[in-house]
């Protein structure tokens, strides 16, 4: 009798407990949703998805830790860098692990929904407040990497100069991702992602090259590519989705518990003529600040190679100088130094007559 309460105890924890483990493992908030080939269990958001992301903050700074003392750590001790080279490797090294993974998963997120291959899904049917599974757990892994940064500056021991770059950085990735989540922007969230950690990417990766190989410039260049294709396809976007999409939305109503917070103002020209002028000038300062970069590198470039051409010129008139001494003092031939006709210039003793 007493084993069988003790059993009923047992089995009455572990179910508490697998509930409170599923809270923090798994997104909640599933309901079913009917469609025409049954029913689908989808996801919206609430105050739960704070404990998910607070696990994976977890997550996120052991796995942190893993590629910091078992890769980035091991490549250092054989660089032998600076302090500031040794900071910026470390950053690039994470960020180049976490954006591969990010552009591999966020492609095969829009691929599968189809979000790619029928672009008008983007804003139709707004809002979106269910969310497929593997949609709700990208942004809830999203929101737990970067709120995971935030620790990691004290961890790192970043230098204080670096410290508010980093942090404006990491403000705009959350605000960014916290609003298209909140508000109901998934898809359209999904594909800016993408195409922003795909140029990021190949700019961590030609630091990376770049500090192992300081003449070794080359991915920067295909960086350069990527970023002004995807600033292009990012500015094409906003001006599809914002300026032709959300204003052809049926439901054009204020309605919170729907989850249609916006769409209405899109009915309204002169608001959507402010948000796309906000998007605009947003992008051409990023724009800015990219050729402000290119020329001040390409500068850098041109100068070093100027200095080397100095540098070689001056070693080879150092050496046509050293021929003309050589010449004016004679040659040396068999051990004996000629003169420029070939003969001795030493002075020959006259014999006694």
């Amino acid at each position: 009798m007493m084993s069988c309460f003790q059993l009923f105890i047992a089995m009455d924890v572990s179910q508490v407990t697998a509930k409170t483990a599923f809270l923090f493992i798994l997104p909640q908030y599933n309901v079913s949703v009917p469609t025409a080939d049954g029913e689908l269990v989808q996801y919206h958001y609430g105050l739960k998805d704070l404990v998910t992301i607070l696990f994976y903050i977890f997550i996120a700074i052991i796995l942190h830790a893993v590629v910091q003392e078992y890769a980035l750590d091991k490549i250092n001790r054989r660089l032998h860098l600076s302090k500031v080279k040794h900071s910026k490797f470390n950053e690039s090294g994470q960020l180049v692990a976490f954006h591969l993974t990010s552009v591999i998963w966020c492609l095969y997120v829009v691929v599968t929904e189809g979000y790619i291959s029928n672009p008008r899904s983007l804003w139709e049917n707004y809002p979106h407040v269910y969310l497929p599974y593997q949609v709700k757990f990208f942004y809830l892994c999203q929101l737990a990497y970067w709120l995971h940064a935030l620790p990691e500056l004290y961890f790192q021991k970043v230098r204080k100069e670096e410290i508010p770059r980093q942090l404006r950085c990491i403000a705009l990735y959350l605000l960014h991702i916290a609003g298209a989540y909140l508000l109901n922007l998934t898809r359209l969230g999904l594909i800016l992602l993408l195409l922003q950690y795909l140029a990021e990417f190949f700019f961590h990766m030609a630091r990376l090259v770049y500090f192992t190989d300081e003449n070794n410039e080359k991915l920067f260049n295909v960086w350069a590519v990527v970023f002004v294709v995807t600033r292009l396809f990012t500015l094409t976007l906003y001006i599809l989705v914002i300026g032709f999409g959300l204003p052809r939305v049926e439901s054009q109503a204020l309605d919170p518990e729907r989850g249609n917070f916006f769409s209405f103002l899109f009915n309204n020209i002169l608001f959507r003529m402010s948000v796309l002028l906000l998007v605009c000038l947003f992008q051409a300062s990023v724009m800015w600040r990219f050729i402000h970069f290119q020329l001040r590198r390409w500068r850098e470039y041109w100068n070093e190679q100027s200095s080397r051409k100095r540098a070689t010129a001056a070693a080879s008139g150092t050496r046509q100088q050293t021929k003309l001494l050589k010449r004016d003092s004679g040659y040396h031939e068999n051990g004996v130094v000629k003169a420029e006709n070939g003969t001795s210039p030493r002075t020959k003793k006259l014999k006694s007559p």
